[in-house]
């Protein structure tokens, strides 16, 4: 039997079974439900979770929720892993064990109203997240070398449940951190540590591009600042935004 979750009291946790959480939170997102609602699922091979925000900025910098629980997945897995175990992120969101892909975390909102970008606050922002626990049965180790697993990376003892709570724990902290003056800092400086590639050489596919170039770092708005031949590019974090 799984047992339910216990979440911090900021949270309230619900079960959706074996089925995709995201378009639950969605739905409840709509219908106006309050901020702080963690609708979470889990099988033997996936962990996924999408949790209901509500933000009080513009987009620009209301995708900083995004980074504060991307960052708050890596210290749960940082925290539960072995001491050898390198826990990394992507620009994208994507999570990275030991430096192959494990998952990873996107962000959903309302559609933004013509011409309203810049100033537009959305009603709701749901951020997901989708673990590989172990891979499908059909598939040999190392067959897919840049796609991974919990168990493979030496952390199938990590409880699913136990990861989730932790996620919850360590997102809401760097959420709530937001508020504070020095919030974003002390979250970008955290990030920066964590962040796979940077100051690499990158190839990126964002909306139907294929980007090649120097991850430089991020703005203010953690909007990547990419050297490419043509000279630098600031492509905003909303670019990874999905529309409901």
């Amino acid at each position: 039997m799984t047992l339910a979750p216990v979440f911090p009291p900021l949270l309230k946790g619900m079960a959706a079974g074996p089925a995709n959480p995201v378009p639950i939170a969605i739905a409840q997102a709509e219908r106006g439900v309050d901020a702080g609602l963690l609708v979470w699922s889990q099988t033997e091979e996936r962990l996924r979770a999408a949790l209901v925000l509500a933000p009080d900025t513009p987009l620009e910098p209301a995708m900083a929720g995004l980074i504060a629980c991307a960052v708050g997945m890596q210290n749960a897995l940082g925290a539960l892993a072995p001491p050898e175990t390198a826990v990394h992120i992507d620009w994208t969101g994507d999570l990275r064990l030991n430096g192959a892909h494990v998952g990873g975390l996107r962000a959903i909102c309302p559609r933004v109203p013509a011409g309203q970008m810049a100033d537009w606050i959305p009603d709701w922002m749901v951020v997901a997240v989708d673990l590989t626990l172990r891979l499908p049965d059909r598939l040999e180790p190392g067959q897919t070398p840049n796609w991974t697993a919990l168990d493979q990376e030496g952390c199938g003892e990590i409880e699913s449940i136990t990861l989730l709570e932790a996620w919850a724990r360590h997102s809401l902290l760097w959420l709530n951190g937001l508020d504070e003056p020095q919030g974003r800092q002390s979250l970008y400086r955290e990030w920066k540590g964590l962040v796979w590639n940077l100051g690499k050489e990158i190839s990126l596919p964002l909306q139907g591009e294929s980007l090649t170039g120097t991850f430089l770092g991020v703005d203010e708005n953690f909007g990547m600042i990419l050297k490419t031949a043509m000279g630098p590019r600031l492509l905003p974090l909303t670019a990874l935004l999905e529309r409901d």
